[in-house]
């Protein structure tokens, strides 16, 4: 045997559960949010309304968008807050303040967004290798609960995971301790033979060390940072068949 081959079934002996993220990791988040957004940029006229273009509109929603989860996973605003807010704020910037067009584009978003279908390259394929070779593949995300389980399944990935594990679920957040601790136990798992994929290094990965659990941190676009560094990093799904 190979000191790859050995070094590969070691690593496969020791990892008895596999968790991923979902959104930027499995879902490709970016791609479908831009679908329903432009959508909703022509369906609600809003050029007509004083937002020049699409591309300035998602520039701005996607500012106030990332802002306001921090704040979310950080325990400052509620779930409504953030559903609400970066609708309403985005539109101020364009000096838009209409309630009802910020509550319309809110609902068809949240409506729309999760039946969107596209996943990161290699997603299903690598999922179905885990699933060849018996491994319990589980979820944990800070998604929402109705919305993650609409997007697995419109997106056919759904059937591959025994355990889902949301914040709503777990009472936490990713990337605190508890919600990994939370899913562990859920699955039956040890820390100790688990493993994280994740595409956050401050959520995911940060999260999953605290946890005593090794990472996998899919790096498609920000390099690592910080002291942190994660028991592996990947550029492309289709590597973790390198590693499980």
């Amino acid at each position: 045997m190979s000191i790859f081959a050995a070094a590969k079934e070691s690593q496969q002996m020791k990892y008895k559960h596999i968790f991923f993220d979902l959104d930027h990791t499995l879902w490709d988040f970016e791609t479908n949010s831009i679908m329903v957004l432009e959508k909703l940029y022509h369906a609600y006229n809003l050029e007509g309304r004083g937002v020049p273009s699409f591309k300035e509109f998602h520039s701005v929603y996607t500012v106030y968008n990332e802002k306001l989860w921090d704040r979310f996973r950080k325990g400052f605003i509620t779930r409504n807050d953030l559903r609400n807010k970066r609708f309403r704020l985005t539109l101020l910037d364009f000096k838009i303040g209409d309630e009802k067009l910020c509550e319309a584009l809110s609902v068809q978003f949240l409506a729309e967004l999760p039946t969107q279908t596209a996943l990161f390259p290699h997603a299903k394929e690598v999922l179905e290798y885990l699933a060849a070779r018996n491994y319990p593949i589980h979820m944990i995300t800070n998604g929402f609960e109705e919305t993650q389980y609409l997007k697995m399944r419109s997106s056919g990935i759904d059937h591959f995971f025994t355990h889902v594990i949301t914040s709503e679920l777990a009472g936490s957040l990713k990337p605190y301790k508890e919600i990994f601790d939370f899913a562990v136990t859920r699955a039956g798992a040890t820390a100790d033979s688990s493993i994280m994929i994740g595409d956050a290094l401050d959520i995911d990965i940060i999260g999953a060390h605290n946890a005593g659990i090794d990472q996998v941190y899919f790096n498609t676009l920000k390099p690592v940072t910080g002291d942190l560094k994660p028991t592996y990093v990947i550029n492309s799904l289709h590597e973790l068949k390198t590693i499980l």
